[in-house]
């Protein structure tokens, strides 16, 4: 994928669906209020996917907004769609803190005839759609074996989600653990799962009382988008750069300054931005009635042939960045 030319491409993204006889213009039909509800508001990732709800709003004339708590809390998120079903809103998309915790909310949102789409929720159950970037499973696994790669197959390494209760990031893994059993029995996960509560500042403390703790340490995985440059802020203090080597989910206008010096090995992410566009466009699609199948083109980069199972609709859009690849990358 050709993300050096993401803000050309997102620009364009209007007219490829209005190609693709997606959108129809606001002036043809009644406006409709679809609000996103994030994990957090102010860090990178979900100012970058606020970037694609407010594309997707420009493009089709749709009162499509984003809103999120201060704080990764999951009772203020049901507060939040709390608000929105007294307000009457057409449809939520929802990136969950805990998707059991929504689960009541969402159950009240859907009783009140709103639309409700996840992302990073696939055991939701009171949704209308849930959108993943791809199979969890398989992301997990490319992970592991990208980390396993860097450590030569042995020694010690950690693993960080952003909470114990993140469906998604304990799917990833999950995954990456059962793998690396399989495949690689000379390393070891030690130290359990990490929990860095999406805070770069987490992050770092736990990875220096990790390095402390296993001092032959060889590798670390992250899953929230800064546990990566908290692990290697730690790594490098400790001047361990050449024995631990870090994989994991973030952005490059996150961690790109570690990526280029190596401190960090890989970084995998999906562009938010498509994301909140492609959750926006599934809204939509089920406020008009229509059914999303396999092998259905949503117009959107990365979810061009998606695949459904049950209420989970899966897109292809994972991408790898390393010091080789990181100037292609603008956020």
């Amino acid at each position: 994928m050709a993300f050096g030319l993401r803000k050309i491409m997102i620009g364009a993204m209007a007219a490829s669906m209005l190609a693709g006889g997606y959108v129809i213009s606001a002036g043809a039909q009644d406006t409709r209020e679809i609000v996103t509800v994030v994990k957090l508001s102010g860090i990178a990732w979900f100012n970058r996917m606020e970037e694609g709800v407010r594309q997707y709003a420009e493009a089709t004339g749709n009162n499509a907004t984003q809103v999120g708590a201060a704080t990764a809390d999951a009772a203020l998120q049901v507060q939040l769609i709390e608000d929105l079903i007294a307000r009457g809103v057409d449809a939520i998309t929802v990136v969950p803190n805990s998707p059991q915790a929504l689960e009541p909310v969402l159950a009240r949102a859907l009783e009140n005839d709103i639309v409700v789409i996840g992302h990073e929720g696939a055991t939701l159950q009171n949704i209308t759609y849930d959108l993943e970037a791809f199979d969890n499973k398989a992301y997990g696994e490319h992970l592991m074996e990208a980390l396993a790669t860097k450590m030569g197959g042995e020694g010690e390494y950690v693993a960080f989600v952003g909470y114990l209760t993140s469906v998604t990031h304990n799917e990833w893994v999950d995954a990456a653990i059962a793998y690396q059993e399989a495949k690689y029995p000379n390393m070891k996960l030690v130290g359990g799962k990490q929990e860095s509560a999406e805070q770069q500042q987490t992050a770092y403390q736990k990875m220096r009382e990790l390095l402390r703790t296993y001092p032959n340490l060889k590798g670390m995985q992250g899953s929230a988008g800064e546990d990566v440059v908290g692990a290697a802020l730690a790594v490098e203090e400790a001047g361990l750069s050449d024995q631990v080597s870090i994989v994991g989910t973030s952005l490059a206008s996150v961690a790109g300054p570690y990526v280029e010096t190596g401190e960090i090995d890989m970084i995998s992410f999906w562009d938010p931005a498509l994301a909140g566009y492609a959750m926006n466009v599934l809204a939509e699609k089920a406020l008009k009635g229509e059914t999303v199948k396999t092998g259905d083109d949503l117009g959107v980069e990365g979810y061009n042939d998606v695949r459904v199972d049950g209420k989970v609709v899966y897109g292809q859009a994972w991408v790898d960045v390393t010091a080789e690849n990181l100037d292609q990358y603008d956020f």
